[in-house]
């Protein structure tokens, strides 16, 4: 290494550190400014987007052992199986998740239940968007299996009109920070919801499946883009799915390699139900 080599590595060093010195320096700014707190109580914790420790004991987190494929909790492994029942039936099962044309696996964070609904909740309709940085610490930890290599994060879209009364897509927010978080691309425009369609509480699985059937559509500016890529899709809650599943339809159908799912919540047979 020459002088001028050295003398330029050592300034990209010195800025580098004078750049971590300044972000740090306005972290604590901002944690003097504002202390952080839980996002549900408004307890003091450690940084920004934490839970309060009895808050966080409450939490019913998504983790082993589960389905290798759509992530369903089970009460205990089963010896020499790591599929559910509607993984190995695949799509003829009425609760499939995973088949070749949809989605290949599927990870959550949080079962959905009182606390974890207050989460999501807060986030979509409450203009938390603050909550979004510390949901997405919980989403990355839940889904480090798929989120790696050149694996593109795409949000589940919100049609024009919902996002107009709504201001934002919360399945957005959570992709921005998960993308933030785990330094994975992000593409916020790829899926294009563009039929508007009924709000899915109350709807029987088929009746959701219906109701979601040819609401979305890729982006034309993005068709080369998801061709062959590996795509995560985001949301904050999955009740049977059928939303995630038209989404990954599309997205194989425009030649997307793999198309897997990260969530927030997921709705489990003792669940309490959807949003």
């Amino acid at each position: 290494m020459n002088e001028s080599d050295r003398q330029s590595t050592g300034m990209s060093a010195a800025l580098a550190g004078l750049h971590g010195h300044a972000s740090a320096a306005s972290r604590w700014l901002a944690d003097l400014v504002m202390p952080p707190q839980c996002l549900l109580t408004g307890e003091p914790v450690g940084r920004h987007g934490d839970l309060a420790p009895a808050v966080w004991q409450q939490l019913h987190f998504i983790d082993a052992p589960l389905c290798s494929a759509c992530g369903i909790p089970w009460e205990a492994q089963m010896t020499g199986h790591d599929l559910c029942a509607a993984c190995v039936a695949g799509e003829d099962h009425p609760a499939a998740l995973i088949f070749a044309k949809g989605l290949d696996r599927v990870r959550c964070a949080l079962r959905y239940d009182d606390l974890s609904a207050q989460l999501a909740l807060r986030l979509k309709y409450a203009d938390r968007l603050d909550m979004a940085a510390g949901l997405s610490r919980l989403m990355v930890q839940a889904g480090r299996e798929l989120l790696t290599g050149q694996a593109l994060l795409v949000p589940v879209p919100l049609h024009r009109a919902r996002l107009v009364s709504r201001r934002y897509n919360q399945a957005a927010i959570l992709a921005r920070a998960v993308s933030r978080s785990s330094g994975l691309g992000l593409c916020l425009d790829m899926l294009q919801r563009h039929r508007a369609t009924p709000r899915q509480q109350g709807l029987s699985a088929k009746g959701r499946e219906r109701n979601v059937r040819g609401a979305f559509r890729i982006a034309p500016t993005h068709a080369e883009r998801a061709r062959g890529a590996h795509i995560v899709l985001i949301d904050d809650v999955l009740t049977t799915g059928s939303t995630l599943k038209a989404c990954a339809r599309v997205l194989k159908r425009s030649g997307a390699a793999r198309v897997d799912a990260l969530v927030l919540a997921r709705v489990v047979p003792e669940g309490i139900g959807a949003i």
